[in-house]
């Protein structure tokens, strides 16, 4: 017997005692895809043989060898199984509940399939045992019932319908029944694979909605300064590449982590009951081979992390060129981006040739690996049979053989499984990163209600401090009563935009307590606080939708009248009704259709249209030109009235007429009073003030 296996370039000669040549030719094992999973071309058989009396042990025996080398990767989820699964079900625990009647009706599809694919190779022992007349046994019907049924009378009756066939209508209309039985149970268990796939679907792409979902609420969630510490480009990357990458490698691995398992339970189980010392001598030899394959497995996990957060860095590289392409224009600093980009780039390069190699290691080292384990398996099954033991016989090896071939693809699928999923966790771990940060904002168990602003606001004794043992603030007490504008002046950095933060609560105090009407802000809702706060920001902050959409923006049920009339407040509506569209009008990204002037227009009409009591000012006039810092300033006056009102200003002018103004230098309060009083005082006020009227 000759078996030449093409493309793989192995040639083994096998001598028997009987003439049999078979030629079998494989096509070589193709990767279709450039994603680092491997996929397979179905394997092309060609087979030539002349009949003998061992010519279907043969057979069987050859189908299996090339094939059955695949087994050794399946173990080599022996050494890291117990990490891997208890991960993965952590993960799939955490989404999968709103999903399980998908669950159930898959298990109960597979299992259905996979008694279907047994009995369709039942169908083959009676057929290769009598029409190649290996065994010339006459077999007669016996009586049975459930309280008698066992191995020994289903099979002697099987043989003794399949003879009372071939007896009644011939060899060759029995072989016909049989095919077509075959064709039947095939078309069966085929439609039960469909079935079971395609009702997977909706909890495929369910999962992993909700795992974008749940990831998009999260960053919602946690506060400002867990973005002042990541890179935003990263935090992209695990929002886009990282969730892709867990629903290819994850995902798409559930199916098979059902489907592969009931197959190899249920095929394994029939080789146990055909012969249970060969399938102990396989599980024995088998896993030295899966212990070089896991250590393969093990590095995989470690190396895809690296690869993921390599590929955060192109992205956050990405989004700092377009967020700086003016700068790097202006100082000729095209070069150095990119070589800051390519060096990024080429160590995502070096990344992923490390993982794909490692990836693409497992099919040629299992084949090399499987093909020396089958090798001495053969060994011991042909001196089973050679040598004339009572253990087992030739039929019944056929049969072994047979359903040891059918458990190939799923332990294939079942090795590719254990390298996509470890490339998945790493993306997931990423992911939870993001999902388990810990929120340091947290709401009161019970809090009080604040519906209302009606006396003041209070800083006693507050500090903050961004690190530990870096103060930002120190010891601020400060009181806003209702009604009044105060200012906070002070050198850059000196702690007046983080003491504004900590009112609305984008981050908590670090000591000392902040109060609203005599409660404490850290026991209210934060939706009632902030709804009771305004902002408008030197950087005015816009999205992507149309005029009137960002000047309603957080505000429901909005009029056209009341959205008009708080542009008018805001000197917007003139320049609004000259767009093409109006109130229509698409105005960019970041609003960057439009000018600074008219930004920032747009976003003191949003806030006069949210109507708050108590209003923030963070420096809302300090990037704009003269003619636009007056119609700003005048729509700041109407906004100011009757309100409340916080300012920080770098421009003095600007706030000579706050009822108080605080001045900090080092997170202190150093001076305060008004405009006058504090010119008199001729202290750090005062040398702000006399360097900005040179």
């Amino acid at each position: 017997m000759r078996l030449t296996t093409r493309g793989v370039g192995v040639v083994m000669r096998i001598c028997l005692p009987e003439v049999v040549c078979i030629n079998l030719y494989t096509k070589q094992l193709h990767h279709t895809s450039s994603y680092p999973y491997l996929s397979f071309e179905r394997e092309i058989l060609t087979l030539q043989y002349e009949a003998s009396s061992v010519c279907p042990f043969s057979l069987a025996t050859l189908v299996c060898l090339k094939n059955i080398s695949y087994i050794c990767a399946c173990f080599n989820i022996r050494c890291n199984i117990k990490d891997m699964l208890k991960h993965f079900l952590s993960i799939m625990g955490r989404y999968l509940k709103p999903y399980r009647k998908y669950l159930v009706g898959s298990v109960l599809l597979n299992f259905f399939a996979q008694l279907m694919n047994v009995f369709s190779f039942v169908v083959l022992i009676p057929i290769l045992n009598i029409l190649f007349k290996i065994d010339q046994t006459v077999y007669t019907y016996r009586e049975w019932d459930w309280t008698t049924l066992n191995k020994e009378v289903i099979v002697n009756n099987g043989y003794a319908f399949v003879q009372s066939l071939i007896a009644e209508h011939g060899a060759f209309i029995t072989l016909i029944v049989m095919g077509v039985a075959l064709v039947v149970m095939t078309g069966i268990k085929t439609f039960g694979y469909f079935a079971s796939s395609a009702i997977m679907v909706p909890l495929r792409t369910g999962v992993v909605r909700d795992i974008r979902t749940e990831l998009y609420n999260k960053v919602l969630r946690l506060p400002l300064s867990f973005f002042s510490e990541e890179r935003k480009g990263d935090i992209i990357a695990r929002m886009s590449a990282d969730v892709q990458t867990v629903e290819t490698a994850v995902m798409s691995s559930v199916d098979m982590m059902i489907r592969q398992p009931i197959a190899i339970v249920v095929c394994f189980v029939t080789l146990f009951t055909v012969s249970w010392e060969l399938t102990l001598f396989v599980f024995v030899v088998a896993p030295i081979a899966g212990w070089v394959m896991g250590k393969v497995s093990r590095k995989l996990k470690s190396q895809s992390a690296v690869v993921q957060k390599r590929w955060g860095d192109i992205i956050a590289q990405l989004d700092e060129t377009l967020g700086g392409l003016r700068i790097i224009k202006a100082f000729i600093a095209e070069k150095k981006m990119a070589k800051r980009f390519l060096d990024v780039n080429e160590d995502y390069r070096r990344g992923m040739n490390e993982m794909v190699i490692r990836q693409h290691a497992a099919h040629p080292m299992s084949e090399f690996l499987g093909t020396t384990i089958i090798v001495v398996v053969l060994w011991f099954g042909g001196w089973l049979i050679l040598n004339g033991t009572n253990m087992i016989d030739a039929s019944t090896f056929i049969f072994y053989m047979v359903i040891l071939y059918s458990v190939i693809n799923p332990l294939k699928d079942f090795s590719k499984t254990s390298y996509q999923i470890p490339h998945g966790l790493a993306s997931m771990d990423r992911i939870d990163f993001i999902l388990k940060a810990e929120n340091p904002i947290k709401e009161s168990e019970e809090p009080k209600e604040l519906n209302a602003f009606e006396k003041e606001v209070e800083l006693r004794g507050v500090g903050f401090s961004y690190t530990e043992g870096r103060s930002v603030l120190s010891d601020i007490n400060l009181t806003v009563t209702r009604g009044k504008t105060i200012a906070l002046v002070g050198q850059s950095g000196s702690g007046k935009s983080t003491l504004v933060d900590l009112i609305p609560r984008y981050h908590d105090v670090s000591e000392g307590e902040i109060f609203i009407d005599g409660k404490n802000v850290k026991d209210v809702r934060i939706r009632d606080l902030r709804s009771l706060i305004g902002n408008v920001n030197q950087e005015a902050i816009l999205f992507n939708d149309t005029i009137y959409n960002n000047i309603t923006f957080g505000v429901e049920n909005a009029t056209m009248e009341q959205v008009i009339e708080a542009a008018k407040i805001a000197n917007a509506h003139d320049f609004i009704m000259e767009t093409a569209d109006g109130y229509d009008t698409m105005i960019g990204d970041r609003g960057g259709r439009l000018s600074g002037g008219q930004r920032q227009r747009l976003s003191i009409a949003r806030a006069i249209l949210k109507n708050p009591p108590i209003l923030i000012l963070d420096e809302a006039t300090s990037a704009l030109d003269t003619e636009s810092e007056r119609l700003v300033q005048e729509a700041l006056e109407r906004l100011m009235k009757s309100r409340t009102t916080i300012a920080i200003a770098h421009r003095l002018s600007t706030i000579k007429n706050a009822d108080e103004i605080y001045v900090l230098h080092e997170g202190r309060i150093v001076e305060r009073g008004g405009h006058d009083e504090l010119i008199a005082k001729n202290g750090y006020y005062k040398r702000l003030y006399d360097m900005q009227q040179l």
